[in-house]
């Protein structure tokens, strides 16, 4: 299946990435709001202590734990069959006009209590001057992150080339196809298989297995430390098809596709091969390429 060309990448919606997200944007906050405070005079943040100071406490802690539990929510979207960039754009946008509204609603009640001095200050003046303060607060570390996370994706793509020196199923030569090649983490080549080999690969937390046949036709498991998203992400028009969260499949190594009570389950062309597991999430995306293919 062709992934649309609006679609978010999903490597965005990992875990490491949005836990690292959360961080960097909570630490980037609190560094801005310590180093902008003294040089704004439309903010009530108060640093040095008595009510204002535990005011400026509160609304930072729930600001953060808004962050969180939206990002919580991104998680749990992560698998949705389509999520455009846009709506990702939007969710972030949300999150930043809660809090900005989040910070009229303290300024309100903070003056209606006598803890926060307004004096002749607007309101609606201090709301825009939230909006703008959130908007970078929130908006640069996002950024940011989206950029690196980009970055290191794009480093660390599995793609599809030619190369020698590796640990390979048969020798390489120059005027050969097109490989399988798999990069770890830092960006290295560790493997290049022939597709006509490769029969399934294997998430194990971090790592990876790849489970391929050498020249002689011996079975053979290699380990990297690399992502199954990235592998999915990267063969997204070959003939590797995600079946389940801890497989992806060669189709044209399926045998046979069998149908059982809890679900399908896939024979490979191998008898030292398990039978793999097509989950829910996956079962027609499988089913439509291994129509197509036989």
């Amino acid at each position: 299946m062709r992934t649309p060309k609006d679609q978010l990448p999903r490597f965005l919606l990992g875990k490491h990435q949005l836990i690292m997200t959360v961080s960097f944007a909570a630490f980037f906050s609190l560094a801005f709001l310590l180093i902008s405070v003294p040089l704004i005079n439309n903010a009530w943040f108060e640093l040095g202590g008595g009510e204002a100071f535990l005011f400026t406490v509160v609304f930072y802690l729930i600001s953060l734990s808004i962050v969180v539990f939206s990002k919580v929510l991104l998680y749990i979207k992560r698998n949705a069959k389509h999520f455009p960039i846009y709506r990702y754009i939007l969710w972030n946008v949300a999150e930043i006009m809660l809090i900005a509204m989040l910070y009229c609603f303290f300024t309100v009640e903070g003056d209606k209590f006598g803890i926060i001095d307004l004096a002749n200050k607007e309101i609606w003046r201090l709301c825009l001057g939230a909006v703008v303060y959130t908007s970078i607060s929130l908006g640069v570390p996002y950024v940011l992150m989206a950029q690196y996370f980009m970055i290191e994706e794009r480093d660390n793509t599995i793609r599809l080339m030619n190369y020698g020196n590796v640990v390979s199923d048969v020798p390489l030569t120059p005027s050969e196809e097109k490989r399988i090649t798999l990069f770890d983490n830092n960006g290295v080549l560790k493997l290049s298989i022939s597709p006509d080999n490769l029969f399934f690969i294997e998430s194990d937390d971090n790592y990876i297995q790849v489970w391929y046949t050498d020249a002689s036709g011996e079975l053979k498991k290699y380990m990297l430390r690399c992502r199954l998203k990235t592998v999915e992400e990267s063969f997204a028009d070959s003939d590797l098809v995600r079946c389940h969260r801890k497989y992806i499949i060669n189709i044209r190594k399926v045998r046979m596709l069998i149908s059982e009570r809890e679900g399908y389950v896939v024979d490979l062309d191998s008898d030292s091969t398990p039978r793999i597991p097509v989950s829910k999430t996956y079962e027609q995306a499988v089913l439509a390429r291994f129509n197509s293919r036989y």
